[in-house]
């Protein structure tokens, strides 16, 4: 498609489409990788009235109605709310916690065979498998999100507090417009992984030289072993998606709006349509939040078996990747959609968490299997992209090119099979999880590369992987 492309400095590009401009923060190579594609659904995008702001980050890929990697902002005076423009699972996102162990101290397979071995004990990687928290009310959690956890599944207040949200605030009247399936297949499902992209690792951190003493204030320091999730709201975010999708196009059909991609959807956020939908949205956002803590919860207990009774795992941090949130910028309230990047927020803003208000929060990045991930902080120059940064890699092919194109042994050499560095996986045959091999994925050293070249994060730490979970 014919478009303007006007550089502002480094690794920032902004794009001149039909209906409207878009920003683009990648390298060059980067840059240069996307296929048009991503440029047409990016103006598909844009028809959509009063847009403040668009912009991709480095890892933006094609996804349904709206790409991986995607910033969209109205005003909540006259904007619009997306469905497609936060994705199916509302609320995924990335969790962190530390460990005062050492690398040294899991270097030896047995040792992280026996973490695998009890992960799986007390975290269901198993789709059909429910947890046995029977004593979680699931209102309860999607209601008040952390606060609506049992006292005995809050090690300290230290897990309420170093996260993005511990309670995301909704009018709780909508939840009488959820259909019933929603409640019946999400219960059982809280402290589960789920399949895909989701994951646990147990990685060991490298501090970059240049924030020691940042990576200090954070507890942070070379060959610490530290635990990364990722997972969202299962079942919860899953329906809701699935419902507001056709609630969405039979409005928009009834008003007569016409996009040329269906699977765009949106409705004005003061409309019924919309406002049902945020409000049911945030109960997911406290589903997906619940769950990584539980989770976590299940992953302490098994480095507990392994380790003794006494080891702690302080939160780092927890955040989300793919929602809608109500945020102030340039001095009025605005709703920014996330599909697929992560808020990095600079030292001293005032919508850090407490703790984070000095610092900065700690901006967690995934890599892909066998690659690193990375610990981030956020800079005041991410301003001009509403402080939005990658979520992780990007997927650089399809699961079904993947599988076509990626060999086992490919695979298995990127994560150094047969040697002492091992990647450990819970899965007996690489080949069930081989749409997720590193193959698939951008280089996130280059995704990292274009973040920091265009001055929205810097490089705290980064992490490198000794075991991999994935569900089945």
């Amino acid at each position: 498609m014919d478009m303007i492309t006007k550089a502002h400095g480094s690794n920032h590009y902004e794009m001149e489409l039909e209906h409207g401009n878009l920003h683009v923060f990648a390298n060059s190579d980067v840059f240069q990788s996307f296929e048009n594609k991503v440029f047409e659904m990016a103006d598909n995008n844009l028809r959509i009235p009063r847009n403040v702001h668009m912009s991709y980050t480095p890892d933006a890929h094609v996804g349904i109605g709206t790409c991986i990697g995607t910033t969209a902002v109205w005003s909540m005076k006259d904007g619009f709310v997306s469905p497609s423009i936060v994705g199916v699972d509302i609320g995924c996102g990335m969790r962190v916690h530390t460990t005062s162990l050492h690398k040294r101290d899991i270097q030896d397979k047995s040792v992280r065979r026996a973490l695998i071995k009890a992960i799986e004990k007390y975290v269901p990687t198993n789709e059909r498998t429910n947890t046995n928290y029977s004593d979680i009310n699931i209102m309860d959690v999607v209601q008040h999100g952390l606060k609506g956890l049992p006292d005995k599944y809050v090690p300290n207040e230290q897990w309420l507090t170093h996260v993005e949200e511990s309670t995301f605030e909704f009018d709780h009247a909508y939840l009488e417009n959820l259909p019933a399936k929603i409640r019946k297949y999400a219960h059982g499902q809280l402290g589960t992984l789920g399949g895909g992209n989701h994951f646990i690792e147990i990685q060991y951190l490298e501090v970059a030289e240049a924030h020691k003493d940042l990576a200090e204030k954070w507890g942070l320091f070379d060959g610490q072993v530290v635990v990364m999730i990722h997972s969202g709201s299962r079942a919860w975010g899953a329906m809701l998606g699935q419902e507001f999708t056709k609630v969405f196009r039979e409005v928009m059909n009834s008003w007569g709006v016409v996009n040329p991609d269906r699977n765009l959807l949106y409705a004005p956020i003061a409309s019924h349509e919309g406002l049902t939908y945020l409000n049911l949205m945030y109960s997911a956002l406290n589903f997906a939040v619940s769950n990584r803590h539980m989770i976590a919860y299940g992953v302490q207990e098994a480095f507990r078996e392994v380790f003794g009774k006494d080891l702690e795992m302080p939160v780092l941090y927890d955040l989300m990747h793919n929602y809608a949130l109500k945020e102030f910028h340039r001095n009025q309230p605005m709703l920014v959609h996330r599909k697929g990047a992560t808020r990095a927020l600079p030292p001293g803003h005032f919508l850090n968490a407490a703790a984070y208000k000095e610092t900065g929060h700690p901006a967690l990045i995934p890599g892909s299997m066998g690659t690193s991930s990375y610990i981030m902080v956020g800079k005041e120059e991410g301003l001009k992209n509403f402080y939005s940064i990658c979520h992780g890699a990007g997927r650089a092919r399809s699961r079904k090119a993947t599988k076509e194109l990626v060999t086992v042994d490919q695979f298995a050499q990127s994560m150094k099979v047969g040697t002492d560095d091992e990647i450990l996986v819970n899965h007996r045959s690489l080949q069930t999880i081989l749409d997720e091999c590193p193959q698939a994925y951008k280089d996130v050293d280059q995704i990292i590369d274009s973040v920091v070249g265009a001055s929205l994060a810097d490089v705290v730490a980064t992490c490198k992987p000794m075991v991999a979970i994935k569900g089945i």
